[in-house]
Formats: structure tokens, sequence, C-alpha cells
């Protein structure tokens, strides 16, 4: 049975949801999620013999928000998962990511490898420190209108974001293109190219839809939006990691059709950083938000991993 806690980790106070007996793994969420997006994955891998925890992540859901955009760094956000680690009364742990939670996965891994048994990176791969900070790289390959860009201009995604925010999820889970567009005054949002759906995606019950609701009309969207506003500061901070290989064995799922894919692509400059990149999974017809869409694929190729560790 899930069972909720709450946590002192690293300063703040941290929520999680838990359930099962053994090794453990931790579930890392992205964004906009919270523990919930792992809601498919806690009882196969708690059968299978696994504690699995999934924490609301720093500045989501019932976790703590700190208000300063400086406490959401990436040393912050491995800080957190260590101290989960730790506070679970656990020297170590299989650490699985997803979104954004891939890139504190891989990071954690790369920073901790002594606390990391295993990593999973779900969409987004392991990322080499590139030559330039982050946010110039998206400008000059995306234009200054690239969403990661947008985000950056305190509380102006926050608000769109927050409007309506039933909408907000309907038209981020859906994806579906706007035929026309966007009109008006300003710079297009967020959501503008984006139309609101005819029905919810066949992965997404109107009862997911309104767990994911009720919490971020709780917590809003400031806090993850934070996560988006230290990319360059992260940069300027995992200076001493460039070219550092991500030691412990590791694996890779993305969904065939995730749009992440074509901005994040897992070259053979990423590959050389993970030297114990075990297995690659591609689920066929699958978009972003894989663990949700495509749970059973998902689930056996996490067993499949961790039962080799």
């Amino acid at each position: 049975m899930l069972h909720h806690h709450r946590i002192s980790v690293n300063g703040i106070t941290m929520h999680v949801a838990e359930q099962g007996e053994g090794p453990l793994i931790v579930l890392l969420h992205g964004f906009p999620e919270s523990w919930y997006s792992w809601r498919h994955q806690f009882q196969p891998l708690a059968d299978a013999g696994y504690r699995v925890v999934a924490p609301d992540m720093r500045g989501y859901g019932e976790t703590d928000r700190p208000a300063e955009v400086d406490q959401y760094t990436i040393l912050h956000l491995v800080g957190d998962v260590v101290g989960l680690i730790h506070a679970l009364g656990e020297n170590h742990a299989v650490v699985v990511g997803h979104d954004w939670g891939a890139m504190v996965a891989w990071n954690t891994a790369l920073l901790r490898p002594d606390v990391v048994r295993g990593v999973v990176g779900v969409s987004v791969p392991p990322l080499p420190r590139g030559p330039v900070p982050p946010l110039v790289d998206t400008r000059e390959r995306f234009g200054a209108d690239f969403y990661q860009n947008y985000f950056q201009l305190p509380g102006v995604a926050d608000a769109e974001l927050s409007k309506d925010v039933a909408s907000t999820f309907r038209k981020t889970f859906a994806r579906v293109p706007a035929s026309q567009p966007p009109t008006g005054d300003g710079e297009p949002g967020f959501l503008d190219r984006s139309a609101e759906p005819d029905t919810l995606p066949g992965w997404l019950t109107e009862s997911d839809l309104a767990t994911f609701v009720d919490q971020f009309t709780a917590s809003g969207f400031t806090g993850g939006l934070n996560w988006y506003r230290n990319l360059d500061r992260n940069w300027e901070l995992t200076a001493a990691w460039q070219d550092a290989p991500i030691a412990p064995p590791a694996l890779y799922i993305s969904g065939e059709l995730d749009i992440v894919r074509s901005f994040y692509a897992l070259d053979d400059h990423a590959k050389m950083i993970v030297p114990n990149l075990r297995a690659v999974v591609d689920v066929p017809g699958c978009g972003h938000w894989t663990q949700q869409e495509r749970p059973a694929e998902v689930n056996n190729a996490l067993l499949d991993f961790v039962r080799t560790l």
C-alpha cells in the first residue's frame, strides 16, 4: 500500500510517496509533474521486491518551495536526492528520473557515484557540459522564444501557466498543435502554440488530470520554473566536471515520438561520458510523458535493468 510521509532533507521538508521493501529505487519527476507521475511504477516495482520512493521535488507539490531563485541549482537538487537516500536509512539507491528529473538523476550519478547503484534517464539523455552556457546555445539554435529562454522572465510564465491550470495541463499533456499562429499583442506564450484538445490522451483520465490540477493550484508553477532559471548558473557550477564520466551502470529510455529528441540527442558525445550505458530502450509510438503513456514497457525495462545490478 502507498504510504505518504514527510522527511527533513537538505534544509527543506520533502513530501514522499513510498511502497514496498527491499533495495531502494528513487523516482524523480520532471516539469510540470509530481510524485503522481510515477503512479504506474509503484506496484510493479514493489511486487518485484523493491522499496520505491517518489518525492515531490524541491518547489513542487507538498515539498517546501524556497522563495530565492538560487535555491534551485543542480547542487541543491542533487543534494536533495543524496539527503533523501540517507534520510531513508540507506547508503545507496537506483536513481530514476524523467524529464528534468532525468537531468537530476544523471547529475547525481556524476557528482555522487558512491550513492548510486544504477541510474536511469527517461526522455532526457545524459548531457555533456557544452562550450557555452545552455541558454546561449538554445537562443542560437532555436531563437529567443524557445521555451527554456521564455521561462527566464520572472513572473511571466508563472502567471501564464497559473491562469487556467486545467487548460495548462490539457494543452501540455495532449500537445495538439494550434491550427493558427498566436495573434495579439506581445510575444507568444508557452501555451499559445497548443490548441485545447477535444479529448484527453488515452493514458490520462479525468481523475489523473484533477490530481495534477489540484496540486499545482495549491503550489503554483514558480518552484519548477526556478529550475530553468538556474540553467546557466548550473553550467558555471559544474565546470570542474567537464567531460567527467558518469560511472554507475546506466539505462536510457526514450519515447520514439518524444519532442525532446529534437533538441537533446543521445549522440556519440553523450555516450562517451556514460561508459557503462548498458541499454537504450526506444518505446515505439510513445511521446514525452513516457512512464505515464507506456507504463508496461517502462516497468519492464526498469526491472530488466535493476535485476542486473
